[in-house]
């Protein structure tokens, strides 16, 4: 259906892949993988038609439509939400504004009535009567709901001109829908649908995101792009992950009992394969993996930073104790009557709809804001270490080298005790030399990251540590946390990494909080039925 052609693409000099050849077909889901600047949005947009490549070509059957997640939120904002989601269907959309032209006329003529009738044909065989009551159900689906349909994009809120912008490129189910990164900003409810939307999709999807659950959940192959090159593989991100890190290890020990290593990427193979998934595409992704052989499994040159916290101290029984908190800004109260206890081995997530009041939460635990109502009060024998959501004022204006940076939160003042530390971040050579504020958004949550671990607390409380970090990077601070000895309270938009790290949920309201002891799925579950 879509299919590239030796590609190559350069950029002053620079190859970022070349000779490329690919094919995307129908029932599929492909999720674009790659560090950052590897080229991945880059990629989408050779594909979408908008950049054209240095060599090579993208080809697609004919009478295939395709669809594009729009970037521009700005675009559509002198048409109304409906309006906007049908237009990412265009011939059907050119039709309906040409049919409404006609009628408009006030001197309708006969011409203008053998076109019109032509129109109305045409119309009706692209189900054109049903184009509102399509519209409407992404919409709301996506939980725009009915009271919207008709507000102009430029008076919708960002989060909600994103909703309507996927599911415009959704809109009437195209052959092909180019996805970068669509679930940004959206709810947890929102992601669960676009899943289950995407599982049922007849067409080809490609994808990039860095939500690991997303990429588990809807995809059948990954597109990896590496080593100066694009390489598909069959089956979701943890199917890639764990083989990659297998080759890898594997092609380090070529010449040392390369039979055992072979034959123990055989065994995972097999054992991957016959998980069971929730997805309704199991059965053929099963039997997709059941052909692949070891000469066909992923190899990246990707590095993973180092994320391990330690603990100067073991904590005692009494961790914290909230009791009847409440949090406002600018005299908006976020949340009332909030109350938990922890205990030893607790590690929360507090989710919410709310960022503001998540982050409001946060800020009174550490104790940089005075709470509205209530009380925190923790253990004699807790330490706290915070990560906040915004790290502007560690960075911004500030003339410190990384060494020079991190040697404020350290015991230990030598160089070559912090360039250690900054080398597990990735940070070598001249690079710590650098000064921290033309630092990019991942260079600076790993700073922060660091600066947390050489505080040694038992009590982590961290608010969005996955923001602007690659897939790598998440991975490395997932495994760090789920390894973590001490208590953990944590906000976060990683699905995954809300399930794999918490093991008790809170969920954050106007009015209260709900206190779930369990995993994040089992919440779910428990929440479709009784809440």
């Amino acid at each position: 259906m879509l299919t590239v052609n030796d590609l190559t693409l350069s950029f002053t000099g620079q190859v970022l892949f070349k000779d490329i050849n690919l094919k995307f077909v129908p029932g599929n889901c492909y999720g674009i993988i790659g560090a950052n600047g590897a080229g991945k949005s880059t990629f989408l947009k050779i594909l979408a038609g908008t950049l054209e490549p240095t060599k090579g070509s993208v080809s697609i059957e004919k009478n295939c439509r395709m669809s594009v997640l729009e970037q521009d939120h700005h675009k559509y904002d002198e048409y109304d939400a409906i309006t906007t989601v049908i237009m990412g269907n265009k011939p059907l959309y050119e039709i309906m504004t040409e049919k409404d032209a006609i009628y408009a006329k006030p001197d309708f003529s006969e011409e203008d009535g053998v076109r019109a009738g032509e129109l109305e044909a045409k119309f009706a065989e692209l189900d054109g009567w049903e184009a509102e009551s399509d519209a409407a159900a992404l919409l709301n689906g996506l939980g725009i709901g009915v009271e919207k349909h008709y507000t102009l994009m430029e008076n919708l809120d960002g989060r909600d001109k994103v909703k309507v912008l996927l599911a415009q490129a959704l809109f009437r189910k195209p052959d092909v829908v180019l996805l970068d990164e669509p679930t940004n900003d959206l709810d947890i409810e929102c992601i669960e649908w676009l899943e289950e939307f995407l599982m049922d999709f007849p067409g080809a999807v490609i994808v990039v995101s860095h939500d690991r659950h997303f990429l588990n959940t809807v995809c059948t192959h990954i597109v990896d792009i590496d080593y100066n090159s694009i390489k598909m593989y069959t089956g979701n991100y943890d199917f890639w992950y764990e083989s990659s890190r297998l080759m890898q290890q594997l092609i380090k020990n070529q010449n040392k009992k390369r039979e055992e290593k072979i034959r123990e990427l055989q065994s995972f193979i097999q054992r991957f394969s016959a998980n069971k998934s929730k997805s309704k595409q199991a059965t053929s992704r099963r039997r997709l993996l059941e052909n692949i052989t070891v000469e066909e499994m992923p190899a990246s040159s990707r590095r993973y930073p180092f994320v391990g916290f330690e603990m100067e101290r073991e904590p005692g029984k009494d961790i914290l104790q909230v009791s009847d908190l409440a949090g406002e800004v600018d005299g908006v109260t976020l949340f009332k009557n909030v109350n938990f206890t922890l205990g030893a081995g607790d590690k929360v997530a507090i989710i919410g709809e709310n960022d503001l009041a998540k982050t409001e939460l946060f800020k009174i635990l550490a104790g940089e804001k005075e709470a509205k109502e209530g009380n925190v009060r923790w253990g004699v024998t807790i330490s706290t270490s915070y990560f906040p959501s915004d790290n502007t004022e560690f960075f911004d204006g500030n003339n410190m080298n990384l060494v020079d940076w991190l040697r404020q939160y350290s015991k230990d003042q030598t160089e070559t005790y912090i360039r250690g530390f900054l080398g597990r971040m990735l940070f070598s050579g001249d690079e710590v030399y650098k000064p921290v504020k033309v630092l990019s958004g991942g260079e600076k949550v790993r700073c922060m990251l660091s600066r947390m671990m050489m505080y040694s607390a038992n009590m982590l409380l961290l608010d969005q540590p996955t923001n602007h970090l690659d897939l790598e990077s998440i991975t490395a601070v997932n495994e760090g946390l789920c390894a973590f000895k001490g208590n953990v309270i944590f906000a976060c938009h990683d699905l995954q990494f809300v399930e794999t790290v918490a093991n008790r949920i809170i969920e954050l309201r106007e009015d209260g909080c709900v206190d779930f002891k369990g995993t994040f799925e089992e919440f779910n579950e428990w929440k479709r039925k009784y809440d």
